[in-house]
């Protein structure tokens, strides 16, 4: 795997000491307002088998994203592919999850340039995705502070939550590599 930099910021491969703070992360009902439930250590461990298993599939994916002074695990930002069917897949997907101590620093957006630049660049891709619920403005605002746009036509309902759930609805942003 590729270790991306930025000034603060080093994106790398996950560590078995990056388990602790991410199920810790994954159980904090700020960090995981927008997602549909909190997840206890073992469904953490299960996503975080799940992150390094799409890093040996694909040979990109979600990086485990430390501060470079402090070599500590702050979260992730990285590419996967969604494994759902939707009007707008197969695609790319980018995203981020970070701990809530380390929110409204411009790390997500700092760090999701970086993956941009990578995406674009090394792996050749054409477009990559993003995705929330309407309500999530934290993310909305990095989506636009990376420039990609968003067109309510692309709007969805997202596969794998039922009818009627509160979170159901998505809002789908979109960049294209620059010709």
């Amino acid at each position: 795997m590729t270790v991306l930099q930025t000034e603060r910021l080093i994106l790398r491969e996950w560590r078995a000491a990056d388990r602790e703070p991410f199920a810790q992360m994954n159980a904090d009902l700020r960090v995981m307002a927008f997602m549909p439930t909190r997840l206890s250590r073992t469904e953490s461990d299960l996503l975080a088998d799940k992150i390094e298993k799409h890093f040996q599939t694909h040979g990109f994916g979600l990086c485990a994203a430390e501060l470079r002074d402090e070599e500590s695990f702050i979260g992730y930002i990285g590419l996967s592919i969604p494994r759902f069917e939707a009007r707008f897949t197969p695609c790319v997907e980018i995203g981020w999850r970070l701990a809530a101590t380390h929110w409204g620093k411009g790390l997500a957006t700092e760090g999701a340039r970086e993956v941009i630049q990578h995406a674009f660049g090394a792996l050749g891709l054409s477009e990559i995705v993003s995705f929330t619920v309407p309500a999530n403005v934290r993310s909305r605002r990095v989506m636009e502070k990376l420039g990609m746009t968003h067109d309510p036509a692309d709007d969805f309902d997202h596969p794998n939550l039922p009818e009627g759930h509160a979170l159901r609805r998505h809002v789908l942003y979109r960049l294209r590599a620059s010709l």
